[in-house]
């Protein structure tokens, strides 16, 4: 599937706790001035008529007839009925409000409503990573493929979605790549982002510095560990490895059973010097049995996407062949197996209305 010439118009909408941004996406691209509205999130009928709003101005807008609204929308919720339910930061919502039916009713087009990770990990397979590593891989003369694909958003949780085979894998229960509740590293009883997440960074820094500095952002503890503001650097450096290795560890598990490449976003990629070398030594790491021997944590190697050599190693063509017995003839395959790590390089706003867009008209595609 490629919309990327495609001159179908989807609005989508990039709803946050305090502000709504409304926008329309054709052929890949942004075609008009996005426009901002307050949420509303303690008021039903305010936030109901800003969204409504919203729309209305982006339609006014639009030379051609939109053929759906399609967006991200926090959890929890059956994103495929479209019922929102209680919602920390949108207390409006509480009880579970039906918005896919209000928003169709409203404006006569389909509704698609995602979580934020699955139209990050959509816009990367088929607007963005997944389909640049192809391409290298095709100019290399290389003829694997990549087709699946784990997208990754780093900040205030740990938020994730998979797309196999240019299909978002949203579950039978809507719960498809929630890897946010994959066991944490550190506290097995605990969650992922109990170590994966921004308050994770505070925490961990404040227990192994000693120190109780709450103002202190994520940014602030990569300064301290590249000596660039006060604080104890080993408590930052070691914050930011045990971040990677958290991270690493649960993508392991994630990879094991979907095979394809991982795509990270989101605000705490700036940290990537810190956090990606501990990453990439867990993955790469192995597992004990009972009789003291090891297996590797991964079937494939896993190769840092954002380092030129290793992207190069990556797209190298690696085939041998086998005779087939009783026979001349010779099979090709692959001898070694390889996956890679990538940081995306769009917005992650961006990424996700992509998302959006290429979600709805692919769903719409399908009837």
């Amino acid at each position: 599937m490629n919309y990327t010439n495609d001159n179908r118009v989807v609005m989508t909408l990039d709803a946050g706790g305090t502000n709504f941004v409304f926008s329309a996406i054709r052929g890949n691209k942004e075609i008009v001035e996005p426009v901002r509205m307050p949420s509303g999130a303690h008021d039903l009928n305010l936030c109901l008529h800003n969204l409504e709003e919203g729309f209305s101005k982006v339609k006014a807008m639009l030379e051609d007839e939109p053929v759906a609204i399609s967006f991200a929308f926090p959890g929890p919720a059956d994103y495929v009925n479209g019922v929102i339910g209680d919602l920390p930061n949108l207390p409006a919502f509480r009880g579970g409000i039906a918005l896919k039916q209000f928003l169709e009713e409203k404006f006569n087009i389909p509704v698609y409503i995602n979580n934020d990770g699955n139209l990050f990990a959509y816009g990367e397979a088929l607007a963005g990573t997944l389909p640049v590593l192809n391409r290298k891989l095709e100019a290399s003369s290389n003829p694997q493929r990549y087709r699946n694909l784990i997208g990754i958003t780093l900040g205030t949780g740990l938020g994730a979605g998979v797309v196999l085979n240019g299909e978002l894998l949203l579950g039978d229960n809507g719960c498809g790549g929630d890897v946010w509740v994959f066991c944490d590293k550190y506290h097995p009883d605990m969650i992922a982002e109990e170590t994966v997440s921004i308050h994770a960074v505070k925490r961990m820094y404040k227990e192994l510095s000693g120190e109780d500095r709450p103002e202190l952002t994520p940014k602030d503890i990569c300064d301290i560990a590249d000596g660039k503001q006060q604080g104890n650097a080993d408590a930052a450096h070691e914050t930011w490895n045990r971040f990677g290795r958290g991270l690493g560890h649960a993508l392991c598990f994630a990879l094991t059973l979907i095979d394809g490449v991982v795509v990270i976003g989101g605000g705490l990629t700036g940290a990537k010097k810190h956090f990606f070398p501990s990453m990439l030594d867990e993955m790469n790491g192995e597992l004990g049995r009972i009789d003291d021997t090891s297996v590797p944590h991964l079937q494939m190697d896993v190769y840092d996407l954002t380092d030129e050599q290793q992207t190069q190693e990556f797209l190298r063509t690696e085939t041998a062949t086998a005779i087939v017995p009783a026979s001349k003839t010779e099979v090709t395959y692959f001898k070694h197996k390889k996956t890679g790590v990538a940081i995306s390089t769009i917005d992650t706003s961006l990424l996700i209305n992509l998302g959006a867009y290429n979600f709805a008209l692919n769903e719409i595609d399908k009837r």
